[in-house]
C-alpha cells in the first residue's frame, strides 16, 4: 500500500470524480425526491418569512433555539437571499452524498496509506436508506463526520495533536448543532482509532513491561484523547432539559426490523436489484475474511464493531426521532467495507480487476438511483400542477394516498403538499410538530386533530398500529370551516358522496389526484363511523374511551363543586 506509484484508484483525480459522480441522480429533479424533504422545505418558508407574512404566525410558531438538528435550517439563511430557496435546497443536498464519498475515500487514504481497491464497493452507500427517507439533517451531518474523522486521523499521523485538541473543540460543536448523531458517531469513530494506537503506542515501548493494566490505560487514555470531542455533552443537556422538549425514548431489541435495515440498506425503487446490491457488498466482507491475499485494518474494523455495538444498544425512537438505529447501518456497513486492505505481496492484478468492479458496481447503483430519482421528479411534476389553482395564504388540507403495506418503493409523496406551504404560503397539514425536536410548532387550533403529521395520510381502510385515517372517513369528518380547499394526492378509492360541499377545481389527467374548493354553505355530511371504514373494534375502543373521559370530567365537575362548598364554609 505504501508503494511509489498512485494506481488510477488511488490518485486525487478519482477522488475529485468520484465525489462529482456521486451528485448526477441529483441533478434533473427540481426538488430532491426524498421522502421528508418537502415538509422540511416548508418549515424554511416560515422560518425565512414568517415576518413578511403575518398569517404564517397564526398558524405555525417559529422559535429560534440552540438545539442539535440546525444544518440545513441554518445553511439556507444565507444561500436563499442570494439564490434562492430551491436552489439553496438542492446545492446543499448535493453536497451530501459528495461529501460521503469523499469522506470515506479519505478516511480509508488515512488509514492504509494507499485507498484500496474494495473501498470502491462502499461509496454506494452515500445513497443509502436513511437519505432516501429524507433525514437531511442527520445525512448532513454524517457527511461532516466523516471528513471531520478523516482529519482527525491525518492530524494523528502528524503528529499535531496539540493542533487537533484546538480546532475540534469548535468543529464538534458546529457538528453537533448540524445533528447530534453525525458527533456521535464521530466520537465513536475516534475513540477506536485512539484506542488502537494507544494500545500500539504502549506496545512499542518493550522497555515497560506489559501488565494487565495495558488495555485499561489505553481506554483511559483514548478517553483523555477525545476529551476535545466533549464540549456539545453540556450543550445536550442544555438542550434536552428544557421544559418545552418532548419525545420518548423507545423500542429497543426489535430485532426483526434490525435485521431488515441491514439488508435494506440500499433501498430505493427495485427491491431485486437493491437487495442484490447489499448481496454484493456482503460477499464482499465474506471474501475479506476468507481470502488469504486480504484482511482488515485493525483501526477501521474495531470502529465497524463499535459501531455495531452502538446499532445494537439503539432503540427505533430516541427523543421521539423514529428509526435512530435504521440511521446507523449503511455507515456500519461502509466502514467495515473501507477497512478491508490486500495484504502485503498482494498481486496487482488481482488488486486492478478489484477496483474495477467495484467502480463498475458504483456506476450501476448510480445510473438506477438517476432513473429512479427521475421517474419520482416526474411524480412531483404532475402532482404540483395543482398548485397554480391554489391561492396564496390559502387553508388547505392535504389527504395522500397510501398502503398499510409496507412496499418496498415509496411513493415520495407523504410531504409533498408542504410544497403548498413552500410556493404558495397555503397552511398545510403534513408539518411536524414537537416541541424541541425542530423549531416550528402547530398552533392552528381550528384544524383540531386534523393540524400536522400523519393527518394527511389516508388510506382505504384502518390500519392496525397506525394513526392514519381511513380516506372516507378524512373527507366527512374533517373541520371544513377551518379549511378552504382540498387537495387529493393520489388517494384510494373513496365514495364520492363524501366530497359532498367539495367543488371540484382540478383533476390530474394522469391519476385520481385532484384539488377541491370547500363550500362553507353546505350542509355537514351525517355518517356513521362505521359507514366511514372505521372498524367495529376501534369504534368500541373509542366508545370506552369517550366514556372514560365523561366519567373523569364528572369527577372533576364534583371535585371543583366540593372545593368550592369547602371555601363557602370557610369565608362564613
Amino acid at each position: 500500500m505504501q508503494a511509489e506509484r498512485l494506481h488510477w484508484w488511488q490518485t486525487r483525480w478519482f477522488v475529485l470524480a468520484a465525489m462529482v459522480a456521486a451528485c448526477v441522480p441529483l441533478l434533473w429533479p427540481d426538488i430532491p425526491p426524498i421522502v421528508d424533504l418537502p415538509g422540511h422545505m416548508g418549515r424554511y418558508r416560515v422560518q425565512l418569512d414568517r415576518g413578511a407574512h403575518p398569517w404564517l404566525t397564526d398558524w405555525y410558531q417559529f422559535r429560534w433555539a440552540l438545539i442539535g438538528n440546525l444544518g440545513v435550517d441554518l445553511l439556507i439563511e444565507p444561500l436563499t437571499p442570494l439564490i434562492g430557496l430551491e436552489p439553496a435546497v438542492k446545492l446543499i443536498i448535493l453536497t451530501i452524498p459528495a461529501l460521503t464519498v469523499g469522506g470515506l475515500l479519505w478516511i480509508a487514504r488515512e488509514v492504509h496509506g494507499r485507498i484500496p481497491p474494495t473501498a470502491l464497493f462502499a461509496l454506494p452507500l452515500a445513497y443509502g436508506y436513511p437519505f432516501h427517507f429524507g433525514f437531511v439533517n442527520f445525512a448532513l451531518s454524517m457527511s461532516w463526520a466523516l471528513c471531520l474523522f478523516a482529519l482527525w486521523l491525518r492530524l494523528a499521523r502528524l503528529g499535531r495533536f496539540t493542533l487537533r485538541a484546538i480546532v475540534f473543540v469548535p468543529l464538534s460543536c458546529l457538528l453537533w448543532v448540524g445533528h447530534t448523531f453525525g458527533w456521535g458517531v464521530l466520537g465513536v469513530l475516534a475513540f477506536s482509532s485512539e484506542l488502537i494506537r494507544q494500545h500500539d503506542r504502549r506496545k512499542d515501548r518493550p522497555s515497560e513491561p506489559s501488565s494487565g493494566g495495558h488495555w485499561l490505560e489505553s481506554w483511559v487514555r483514548a478517553g483523555l484523547g477525545c476529551v476535545p470531542l466533549a464540549l456539545p455533552m453540556l450543550l445536550m443537556v442544555a438542550w434536552r432539559s428544557g421544559a418545552d422538549v418532548t419525545g420518548q425514548t423507545a423500542d429497543f431489541f426489535y430485532w426483526r426490523t434490525k435485521i431488515a435495515w441491514i439488508v435494506m440498506a440500499l433501498r430505493d425503487r427495485w427491491l431485486w436489484f437493491d437487495v442484490a446490491s447489499m448481496a454484493v457488498i456482503y460477499l464482499v466482507l465474506f471474501k475479506a475474511v476468507r481470502d488469504p491475499r486480504m484482511g482488515y485494518s485493525r483501526h477501521l474494523g474495531l470502529s465497524a464493531l463499535f459501531m455495531l455495538l452502538v446499532y445494537v444498544l439503539l432503540p427505533r425512537i430516541v427523543f421521539g426521532s423514529a428509526y435512530a438505529d435504521m440511521r446507523m447501518a449503511p455507515f456500519m456497513i461502509a466502514v467495515a467495507v473501507i477497512a478491508i486492505r490486500p495484504k502485503p505481496g498482494a498481486d496487482l492484478r488481482h488488486a486492478a480487476l478489484l477496483a474495477a468492479a467495484g467502480l463498475s458496481f458504483y456506476a450501476a447503483r448510480l445510473g438506477a438511483t438517476t432513473i429512479s430519482f427521475a421517474r419520482f421528479d416526474a411524480d412531483y411534476d404532475a402532482e404540483l400542477a395543482a398548485l397554480p389553482h391554489v391561492p396564496v395564504g390559502a387553508r388547505l388540507i392535504s389527504f395522500v394516498g397510501h398502503n398499510c403495506v409496507n412496499a418496498w418503493r415509496m411513493s415520495r409523496l407523504e410531504h409533498l403538499p408542504a410544497i403548498a406551504l413552500e410556493r404558495r404560503l397555503a397552511y398545510t397539514d403534513d408539518q411536524w410538530s414537537m416541541a424541541g425536536a425542530q423549531l416550528l410548532t402547530v398552533r392552528y387550533r381550528e384544524a383540531g386533530p386534523y393540524a400536522h403529521d400523519p393527518t394527511q395520510i389516508v388510506t382505504s381502510i384502518k390500519c392496525p398500529l397506525e394513526w392514519w385515517r381511513p380516506i372516507n372517513y378524512a373527507l366527512a369528518r374533517f373541520p371544513r370551516d377551518a379549511f378552504d380547499y382540498v387537495w387529493l394526492v393520489r388517494p384510494p378509492a373513496y365514495n364520492p358522496r363524501f366530497t359532498a360541499g367539495l367543488i371540484p377545481v382540478w383533476r390530474s389527467p394522469t391519476s385520481n389526484s385532484a384539488l377541491f374548493r370547500v363550500d362553507h354553505d353546505a350542509a355537514a355530511i351525517e355518517a356513521s363511523d362505521e359507514e366511514l371504514g372505521v372498524p367495529k373494534w376501534l369504534i368500541a375502543r373509542m366508545q370506552r374511551r369517550k366514556e372514560r373521559l365523561e366519567r373523569l370530567r364528572e369527577r372533576q365537575e364534583r371535585e371543583q363543586e366540593r372545593l368550592e362548598r369547602l371555601r363557602v364554609e370557610q369565608e362564613r
